[in-house]
């Protein structure tokens, strides 16, 4: 179940965000997989979706840095360009949705509570995923991180989620599974939930993150939207 870090009762949640990689979809096994592609383009040797999890929500540049420590940072980036040129096309391939995830989208249907993605990802890749995974007519808004001048931890794409899924913020849950995402909730007067079945490394201390609640798996999350509806 649930842990709410504050004792006092929020208000009815009207509305769900998710951020992407790593809270709503597993993206790992499509990032590794362009990852391997650049690397042997390069001669390094291929790396493990377990031993690069907990770096997939950071992005590409960090992704190579935790395949590959050790290289100038010339060819690190040089095998980051690899990766995204691969990634384009792989991207949605491996991907899916994780555990008990379609169950809770589709309670959030049964009940008319809108959701939607706030995620860092960029459009190019943002739109061709949620289509693979035929998601693209359920969400009510898709920001990327470049649908605004500015990403998360930012306010600038909340907000703009929160005005295209006609929600006032303080009444949506926003889920994400690092510091970034509960610091833009944060931001933006909305719950912060952490997804902990996420991509959160052995090193990361969500428990100082600034959230509301810390969940388990997204069973506990629609366990916590029907005592919300019960309220």
């Amino acid at each position: 179940m649930p842990h709410a870090s504050h004792d006092c009762e929020p208000p009815l949640i009207k509305a769900v965000l998710f951020d992407l990689d790593g809270t709503l979809v597993d993206t790992a096994p499509d990032l590794v997989a362009a990852l391997n592609l650049s690397l042997a383009e390069h001669h390094y040797p291929q790396v493990t979706v377990n031993k690069m999890r907990q770096a997939a929500s950071d992005g590409s540049l960090a992704l190579v840095k935790a395949a590959q420590p050790n290289i100038d940072e010339t060819k690190q980036v040089e095998i980051q360009q690899g990766l995204l040129r691969h990634y384009a096309q792989v991207n949605g391939t491996h991907s899916q949705m994780f555990d008990r995830l379609p169950a809770l989208l589709d309670y959030l249907d049964a009940h008319s509570i809108p959701y939607g993605i706030v995620t860092n990802k960029p459009a190019r890749f943002t739109r061709p995923l949620i289509e693979a995974l035929k998601l693209t007519s359920r969400m009510k808004t898709v920001i990327s991180g470049d649908s605004t001048l500015m990403s998360k931890p930012k306010a600038a794409p909340m907000l703009l989620a929160a005005q295209q899924i006609g929600c006032a913020p303080e009444n949506i849950l926003y889920l994400g599974d690092a510091e970034r995402d509960l610091v833009a909730a944060a931001n933006t007067h909305m719950f912060g939930g952490i997804a902990m079945w996420g991509y959160i490394g052995s090193d990361a201390r969500p428990q100082d993150w600034p959230s509301n609640f810390s969940f388990q798996s997204a069973q506990d999350v629609m366990e916590f939207l029907m005592l919300e509806r019960e309220k």
